[in-house]
C-alpha cells in the first residue's frame, strides 16, 4: 500500500469525495466494459451517507485530499430501507456459518466498498477492511454481505484477499448474488501474515 494513504473514520467534511467516488463506480453509471473492473450496486443519497457517518460506520482511505476508497458498515435497521436487504434478512434462518445463529443483532451489513480504480491491487482493500474490522468487532461478532455474481473482481477480492466465506446464494430482481460471511474476531489474513 502506498505510504501516504491515511485510513480513518469518515466525517461530514469527507462527503463530497465519498459521493464522487461512489458515483464514478455505481453500476447504473457504468458501461458493460467498465463493469468488468468491478462496481458498486447500492445507490446512496447524501442523507444516507450522513446517517452512516453519524453512526461511525463509514471508513475511508485518503491520499492527500482525495478519497480513494470507502467501506460502509451499518446495522440492518439502516439497510432495510432497500428491498434487497429486507429480502436477505428473511433468509437468515437458512444461512449457516460456523456456530453462529445469524440474527440482526449479532451481525451487520458490510458494504458497499469501493476503491478508486487507479489504486486497486495495491493492498488498500486489506488495510481499509482491517481498520473497519477493528472498529466494528466489539459491537458485532459477524458481518454479512452479498456480491452480484457478475462482479467477479469484488468476488475475487473478498474470497481470496479477505477470505470471506460464501455461505449461500439468492436471486433478486433478475440478478444472482452470493451471500458471504466473515467472523469479525479473526484478523484479516494478509494483515496477520505481515
Amino acid at each position: 500500500m502506498p505510504l501516504n494513504i491515511i485510513i480513518k473514520t469518515a466525517t461530514e467534511d469527507d462527503i463530497p469525495g465519498i459521493v464522487a467516488l461512489h458515483k464514478a463506480n455505481l453500476v447504473v453509471n457504468l458501461t458493460e466494459v467498465e463493469k468488468q473492473g468491478g462496481f458498486v450496486t447500492t445507490a446512496l443519497t447524501i442523507a444516507q451517507i450522513q446517517t452512516v457517518i453519524k453512526q461511525q460506520g463509514l471508513f475511508i482511505a485518503k491520499m492527500e485530499d482525495a478519497i480513494i476508497g470507502f467501506i460502509i458498515a451499518a446495522d440492518w435497521e439502516f439497510f432495510k430501507q432497500w428491498p434487497i436487504f429486507e429480502f436477505m434478512m428473511q433468509l437468515f434462518p437458512s444461512f449457516y456459518f460456523k456456530n453462529f445463529e445469524i440474527t440482526t443483532t449479532n451481525s451487520f451489513q458490510y458494504g458497499p466498498i469501493c476503491i478508486d480504480k487507479k489504486y486497486r491491487g495495491q493492498g488498500i482493500i486489506t488495510a481499509l477492511f482491517e481498520y473497519m474490522r477493528i472498529h466494528m468487532k466489539e459491537k458485532y461478532p459477524l458481518s454479512l454481505t452479498f456480491i452480484n455474481k457478475t462482479n467477479i473482481p469484488s468476488y475475487k477480492a473478498h474470497t481470496k484477499k479477505l477470505v470471506w466465506e460464501v455461505i449461500d446464494e439468492f436471486q433478486f430482481n433478475g440478478n444472482d448474488y452470493y451471500v458471504l460471511a466473515y467472523d469479525m474476531r479473526e484478523k484479516t489474513p494478509s494483515i496477520e501474515e505481515k
